[in-house]
């Protein structure tokens, strides 16, 4: 049975919906790291197979989305992976925990609950998006930004944050 991936263009639009408040954004470029590299760390603290199975398999799947954000995105695992798997199990508890404040601080900028509430697959998109927003302030993947950009608005700072995290 053949598995449907929803296209590159797709999963970035439905998580940046939940991200379109500049503060959200800059909050989630650090973050998503910090939690990125905590995951390795206590995946590692229980086997270091375990955190290089999960990451070589998340690597798979962006491959599969598109090849050049998938290899962006190899070199961003491996850099958080060996972070991790050097951190240990103190370290990686602080940073998934910090890594949640800085998350939870910007989704108050924001207005809005994080995407992962209403579709798990945003945990797994959250390093890809902010993958492609580098791409995309650096000027690289000008066609795929204003597609997102056509279905979600432009970047914007929220007059009131906080005021509502609801679904939208």
């Amino acid at each position: 049975m053949a598995v449907a991936l929803r296209t590159l263009a797709k999963q970035l639009t439905s998580y940046a919906a939940y991200h379109r408040d500049k503060r959200n954004i800059a909050t989630h470029f650090v973050g998503i790291p910090m939690i990125t590299v905590a995951v390795a760390a206590l995946l590692g603290a229980a086997h270091p197979w375990a955190a290089m199975g999960v990451f070589g398999a998340a690597c798979v799947y962006y491959l599969m989305l598109d090849v050049r954000l998938g290899l962006a995105m190899v070199a961003y695992a491996g850099a958080a992976l060996w972070a991790g798997l050097q951190a240990g199990l103190i370290a990686g508890i602080v940073l998934f925990v910090v890594g949640w404040v800085f998350q939870f601080v910007g989704h108050w900028y924001e207005g809005r609950k994080p995407a992962f509430v209403d579709d798990l697959s945003g945990l797994a998109i959250g390093p890809l998006f902010i993958v492609a927003e580098w791409g995309f302030l650096l000027g690289l993947r000008k066609a795929l930004r204003e597609e997102i950009e056509s279905k979600t608005g432009p970047t914007r700072l929220n007059p009131q944050p906080g005021t509502a995290m609801t679904s939208r």
